[in-house]
């Protein structure tokens, strides 16, 4: 089921036929963890990415001020790694969590590069997903400068309103770049 889930994943950035979509998941490997679990440690090098078929996964950092920060939120059917350490091979500036107890299917940066030498679509694929996660990345970026964290909030529940709805207060607060209490008092005007 969750080897389908990815399979389906991958058609809808890729047009890839029954035999190379059945190489590129004999790749990913199944593995589960338990809330809370750190997948990567700030400092260490990201040798995987990971779907998420059941759960949710955060990306973060600690800024100067020792305060998280979320970057980034994967629920089911999304990929997750810390992408700036998996493209350079340094040690990674933030971390990843298990958020909820989670189903994951893993495959190694090695796996990931073999499987563009001998697939041209999954090329496409990274390609695509470089993509989203570049606007999505400049979008939260520009979103911390042009709007206040009303505007922030608003957008999270357009957007993707599951973080609120799944996630406590401390993170998607740390996801908008506000504290608790003003997510606090923003939950009680909104809703």
């Amino acid at each position: 089921m969750i080897y389908e889930q990815l399979g389906h994943y991958i058609r809808k950035s890729i047009d890839v036929s029954d035999e190379n979509l059945e190489t590129i998941l004999s790749y990913f490997k199944p593995i589960k963890k338990n809330k809370n679990d750190i997948l990567l440690a700030q400092g260490q090098i990201s040798h995987e990415t990971f779907f998420v078929a059941k759960g949710c996964l955060r990306i973060f950092f600690i800024n100067e001020e020792g305060k998280d920060v979320t970057r980034y939120i994967a629920f089911e059917n999304q990929l997750a790694t810390a992408l700036v350490s998996f493209i350079t091979k340094m040690p990674a500036a933030e971390n990843i969590q298990v958020v909820e107890q989670s189903e994951l299917l893993a495959i190694s940066h090695e796996d990931f590069n073999h499987l563009m030498k001998i697939i041209p679509q999954w090329r496409e694929f990274y390609s695509n997903y470089l993509e989203k996660a570049y606007v999505n990345n400049a979008n939260r970026l520009m979103s911390f400068t042009t709007m206040d964290a009303l505007e922030r909030y608003n957008q999270l529940l357009k957007i993707n309103p599951a973080i609120v709805k799944r996630l406590p207060n401390k993170i998607v607060a740390s996801y908008i770049n506000i504290s608790q209490e003003t997510l606090s008092r923003l939950k009680s005007k909104v809703s």
